[in-house]
């Protein structure tokens, strides 16, 4: 059974007409983030915009909200959260928003109420970074960057 964690959400700067974040089917990892502009913002290819999303939430400690994109979005129109995931820290308490990028060929129009996002909510750990003059030796090292799918003998 999955657990039910409640977020306190709060509407900023009037957006009563917008619904809050919305999980789109049952076995949905994110909910929907909106667009809450009042007028379109045009994305040109190559360029990114700041889109207010007109809530703010308290995300428990242990925990942090990431927005990432809408994988609609990407595929049909090149445009995705520049910064995913975006993370959404526990202390944070301001409007969040969501920088859209375009990557696409055409400009793209974002509309009041547009779904441009979404939110997933993760458990975090808690660290203590604790130094080492060396780490404990693993099969793989160092090997990165595509090194489990590579053969590096060179024969």
């Amino acid at each position: 059974m999955t657990e039910r964690l409640e977020i306190e959400i709060a509407r900023v700067g009037g957006i009563d007409d917008l619904p809050l974040p919305k999980r789109m089917s049952e076995g949905a990892s994110g909910a929907d983030l909106y667009a809450a502009i009042s007028k379109s913002v045009i994305i040109e290819p190559g360029a990114f915009a700041l889109i207010p999303t007109g809530i703010a939430m308290a995300v428990p400690r242990g925990h942090e909200a990431q927005v990432r994109s809408r994988s609609g979005l990407a595929a049909r129109n090149g445009v995705f959260v520049l910064n995913s995931p975006g993370t959404i820290d526990a202390d944070y308490r301001g409007e969040i928003g969501v920088i859209l990028a375009n990557l696409g060929g055409e400009s793209f129009t974002v509309e009041r109420g547009d779904r441009i996002a979404q939110i997933v909510v993760s458990c975090v750990s808690e660290v203590k970074w604790v130094e080492k003059k060396e780490l404990g030796r693993t099969g793989r090292q160092d090997g990165g960057f595509g090194h489990t799918g590579v053969s590096h003998d060179r024969e």
